[in-house]
């Protein structure tokens, strides 16, 4: 179906889905516990790795994330296994962008020194705000003073490669309020900022029951502008649509997705695309979504609950999905190279989005205008439809 080509970089995503209280706007695969089967599940983690490895012979990992749920709430000594026993398995390029997603409980803290000597060298603290009214409206387990501790200790760790989560558009939140915490951010120069909407996503408390106060949507469109304008003023370039990075610190994991990379997934629910040359084909497939349904069928052999290939029409969509996220978008020898297709599949839909100004007219890139990155749901549905 798909040309023979070389396969596109690789990476490795890793789900660890406890936390301490599921936040009432969070659609991801997370399970609050009062205890974690640390031991076994790390056991599972390996054995869910090792089911895969005869799809990824002889490739390099070029980043690892590992995300949640609330992955700092494993010990150091549970990540440090469980990093030595990938390294065992896979070839990592020198010095291999790990990153480990944590939150600003105090707890967790003294952690952070043991995850920087097990190898996790970039740390994605969610702060989400600053105030504390804000904290307690999404229901956060921290204060703004702890999120501060926190970076102090990451810092302390050894940690010089931090990105903060910073949310806007919060239950009763002005603009003023808005630009607050994001100059409070700054304060803290982060090398990598995540600046982004609450969403009202499917599945969730929040969903159901929306708060009552929410700013309306042109306010949150100036939240937006004003807070990318003053990331720009402070050094950050606005390099996706709400990732912010100083010169060289762009998430090497993240842009691995946006450039249609491969990545395995391991862990429950965990999903992963993996290009295979010799078949010709593209196949995303996922885990089993519960915890001990995962474990059981990792040990037992496979945890796979799902997988499918997909079609030219499903990668040129996913292609431009992922790509016009970013700023500079990508260029179309990339989407040869990544997908097996020849450019021509995207037209005509490539040359009606550039009648509508939604798409710059440019050759050798495809890249979104101002107006198709505000109206970014319209410009990758063109593709979808098309």
């Amino acid at each position: 179906m798909f040309a023979s080509h070389p396969s596109p970089p690789l990476s490795l995503y890793i789900h660890l889905p406890w936390c301490v209280r599921k936040c009432p706007y969070c659609d991801f695969n997370s399970h609050a516990a009062q205890s974690i089967p640390e031991a076994d599940y790390v056991d599972a983690l390996v054995a869910d790795l090792e089911a895969d490895l005869p799809l990824v012979w002889g490739r390099r990992l070029e980043s690892i994330f590992l995300g949640g749920g609330t992955p700092s709430l494993f010990s150091p000594e549970a990540i440090d296994g469980l990093l030595s026993a990938i390294r065992a398995r896979l070839t990592c390029r020198p010095g291999i962008e790990i990153t480990m997603e944590a939150n600003p409980g105090t707890v967790e803290q003294d952690r952070f020194r043991g995850y920087r000597e097990a190898g996790v060298n970039r740390l994605s603290i969610g702060v989400q705000s600053f105030d504390d009214g804000l904290l307690q409206r999404l229901e956060r387990i921290h204060t703004g003073d702890e999120a501060h501790r926190a970076v102090a200790a990451a810092r302390a760790a050894g940690f010089d490669n931090l990105n903060l989560d910073l949310m806007f558009g919060l239950p009763g939140q002005s603009l003023a309020q808005a630009l607050q915490d994001l100059d409070t951010a700054l304060t803290l120069r982060p090398e990598h900022l995540s600046w982004y909407e609450l969403t009202l996503e499917p599945n969730t408390r929040f969903a159901t029951h929306p708060p009552p106060t929410l700013p309306d949507e042109d306010t949150q469109w100036d939240m937006q502008q004003a807070g990318d304008e003053r990331l720009q003023a402070a050094g950050y370039a606005h390099y996706e649509v709400s990732a912010h990075a100083l010169p060289g610190r762009e998430c090497i994991h993240n842009l691995n997705y946006w450039h249609f990379g491969d990545y395995l997934g391991i862990g429950a629910g965990a999903h992963g695309k993996l290009t295979l040359p010799g078949e010709g084909r593209i196949l995303r497939r996922w885990k089993q979504r519960q915890p001990q349904a995962f474990m059981d069928e990792a040990r037992a052999g496979s945890a796979v609950a799902g997988e499918r290939a997909l079609t030219v029409a499903d990668a040129a969509f996913e292609f431009m999905l992922n790509g016009l996220r970013l700023r500079e978008g990508v260029a179309v020898e990339m989407f040869t190279a990544h997908t097996g297709l020849e450019s021509g599949v995207l037209e005509p839909v490539r040359g009606r989005a550039v009648e509508r100004g939604l798409l710059a007219d440019l050759s050798d890139r495809l890249v979104a205008t101002e107006l198709g990155r505000r109206y970014l749901n319209d410009l990758v549905g063109m593709f979808l439809e098309g």
